[in-house]
């Protein structure tokens, strides 16, 4: 009886990891109010050509790959991470005001994006920050890592609805100054709330190394996400105009389907991660699949508002686990090289971008938005296929 008071006290508020908790949501958002109507905005307001549209995507993932990968290699040597992070805001700040006001295609491709790849790389290096506070803090560090997650997802369940409402509203200028008040607010939350963590000289060891075992599978996983990857990013170019130019249907019915898949992804997030012990990442990796699968042939036949709305859960089982189980199954194959397999897992995505970006835009000047459906769908054979080669853990 004498510890009852003790055991039945409530837990101390964290500051530190609600502030985790925000900086994830906010780092979110400002990617959320940018990603979806870029697209829109380059064919609208620069008047590019669906081929400059998607060369942009590729040359925005190529920049994206080698600013994400000189900071991984520097921010696991030496330095404070919370500063890097408070730089990369900023920098993001700097892009978004770019965006806002410049109209110059190659300006925003060589100096915006330049500068928005430092934007983007605040959410991993949150990540990256936020392992090594569970790390030193003893806390559950998947859980949290998942959690956080949830909370990138939960802002693109806000993120895009609005930025086509700001846009369609009050212009891209709006919705563009709007994602710079995000980077302004996430890097004080960061400079204020989020602890500081130097690196000791020892920390540069194995940052970006190449699978140590496994290598097989994990070049196979490394195949297997890139294409699902990219065909996500076929979709996030090409559905936006394919809803407005093909379907003639409204244009924040793009940013409501977006939505809708990230308020999904939520709980296939946790679903997954609360699976994966039972039933192995690769069976989840294969459901994933063959959801991508139904979905891209649901794409192609299905052009009511509802239908298309419903098709969303196909894409948040599809996109959920990927991002839920994907880094997860790198770091399992690569044991004892958590860097170099969370990096090797985050150019997955870049190099889909890069995919997309060069595929997208060419096959919808030179056919259709329609044809692209067919690629992806392509795609999603290819990695059925894969998943049947790589080995569980």
């Amino acid at each position: 009886m004498h510890n009852t008071p003790a055991a039945a006290s409530p837990k101390p508020f964290d500051l530190t990891s609600t502030a985790f908790l925000i900086v994830a949501f906010l780092t979110g958002i400002a990617g959320a109010l940018q990603t979806p109507t870029l697209s829109l905005f380059l064919t609208n307001e620069v008047h590019a050509r669906p081929a400059m549209v998607g060369f942009f995507f590729t040359g925005s993932a190529i920049i994206g790959i080698l600013v994400s990968q000189f900071l991984a290699g520097r921010s696991d040597r030496k330095g404070d991470r919370k500063s890097l992070i408070v730089f990369c805001c900023l920098l993001g700040v700097f892009a978004c005001v770019l965006f806002a006001w410049n109209r110059n295609y190659f300006i925003l491709l060589f100096v915006g994006v330049f500068l928005s790849s430092f934007g983007s790389t605040a959410n991993p290096q949150m990540f990256a920050l936020a392992r090594e506070h569970a790390d030193r803090t003893g806390r559950e560090a998947v859980m949290f890592s998942s959690i956080l997650r949830a909370q990138v997802s939960l802002a693109w369940v806000i993120g895009p609805p609005l930025a086509y409402a700001l846009a369609m509203g009050f212009g891209f200028t709006v919705m563009y100054l709007s994602a710079a008040v995000a980077f302004v607010v996430c890097g004080a939350m960061v400079w204020f709330f989020l602890p500081s963590m130097r690196k000791e000289p020892k920390a540069a060891t194995g940052t970006l190394e190449a699978p140590r075992r496994n290598r097989r599978d994990a070049l196979l996983l490394f195949i297997i996400c890139t294409l699902m990857w990219g065909t996500n990013s076929l979709y996030i170019i090409n559905m936006p105009l394919f809803i407005i130019d093909e379907l003639h249907l409204p244009e924040k019915l793009a940013g409501i389907m977006m939505g809708t898949a990230a308020g999904l992804e939520i709980p296939t997030m946790l679903i997954a991660g609360y699976y994966a012990k039972r039933f192995g990442k690769r069976f989840l990796m294969r459901i994933a699949a063959v959801a991508g699968l139904l979905f891209y042939i649901g794409m192609l036949t299905v052009h009511t508002p509802a239908l298309l709305l419903a098709l969303q859960l196909l894409n948040a089982i599809y996109i959920g686990i990927l991002a839920g189980i994907g880094m997860l199954y790198f770091q399992d194959l690569m044991p004892g090289q958590a860097g170099s397999a969370t990096t090797l897992y985050t150019n997955t995505t870049r190099v889909g971008w890069i995919i997309a970006g060069s595929m997208a835009g060419v096959v919808a000047e030179i056919w259709n938005y329609h044809t692209v459906f067919w690629i992806a769908l392509v795609m999603c054979t290819l990695t059925i296929g894969c998943l049947t080669r790589i080995k569980d853990v």
